[in-house]
């Protein structure tokens, strides 16, 4: 079996939760949001020696809060997610394969990565993509695929064309690569674009125009596990979801 190793990002403010505190750490059932990412990916085969946080806004708290059961490491300025998983290199190295994960999707569950883990070393995938099928995707990045339903590319809300933005399958944000093949790409990334940021989805673009492997998707089965939580609001929301499936 594989090495299957994690990078979660951790880093953001939250600027939109008003508080003072990581956004990570902010509690959904009585437990960190991180702590949920963290878990999810365990459950899915990661030791948890193998997990890192990618830790940025009051840093040592969320070492604190979290504990040495996992490692870090610090992102000083954030300059996007590419960036953020780039700080992460030399954990990532060429063993295995990666899970790029976020710290603030508590709803994430083990059996649906382990569902990834186990679709990615199946097709023999370079790139796994965990996509969603939503009723309304404004605002999230567009899967763009070809009539055969081959991946194509990600298109961001703002780069898409009125048809891209027709495009119900969305990226979630959460990604397995083949780890030598994400070291790789991930020495290419610029940040040649509007926000002068590196976007770890420039990764694909390199992968599949330098024929590094193949690129494809994975479609979650409950579209709730992809929420991310970006304010009070969608953290109660989160919450709600929680307490019911504890039942």
């Amino acid at each position: 079996m594989a090495r299957i190793k994690a990078v979660i990002l951790a880093a953001g403010k939250g600027t939109r939760m008003k508080s003072e505190l990581p956004k990570v750490l902010h509690k959904a059932c009585g437990k960190p949001m991180v702590e949920y990412s963290i878990e999810a990916a365990h459950d899915a085969g990661a030791d948890f020696d193998d997990i890192i946080l990618v830790v940025g806004h009051k840093a040592e708290l969320v070492k604190e809060t979290v504990g040495d059961k996992v490692k870090y490491v610090l992102q000083e300025e954030q300059l996007g997610t590419g960036h953020a998983v780039k700080c992460a290199s030399d954990f990532i190295g060429k063993e295995g394969i990666t899970m790029v994960l976020c710290g603030d999707t508590p709803l994430i569950t083990g059996s649906t990565l382990k569902k990834l883990v186990d679709t990615h070393i199946a097709e023999g995938n370079a790139i796994t993509v965990l996509t969603a099928v939503v009723d309304d995707p404004t605002g999230y990045g567009r899967i763009i695929k070809d009539s055969w339903g081959k991946f194509v590319k990600i298109v961001e809300q703002k780069d898409a064309t009125l048809e891209e933005q027709r495009v119900d399958e969305i990226n979630s944000g959460m990604y397995l690569f083949d780890s030598a093949v994400l070291t790789q790409a991930l020495d290419k990334i610029t940040n040649d674009n509007a926000q002068g940021e590196y976007y770890l989805t420039d990764t694909i673009e390199i992968v599949k125009s330098e024929g590094l492997g193949t690129v494809a998707t994975m479609t979650v089965d409950d579209v709730n596990e992809i929420k991310g939580v970006n304010s009070v609001d969608q953290l109660a929301e989160a919450e709600e979801i929680l307490k019911e499936r504890i039942g």
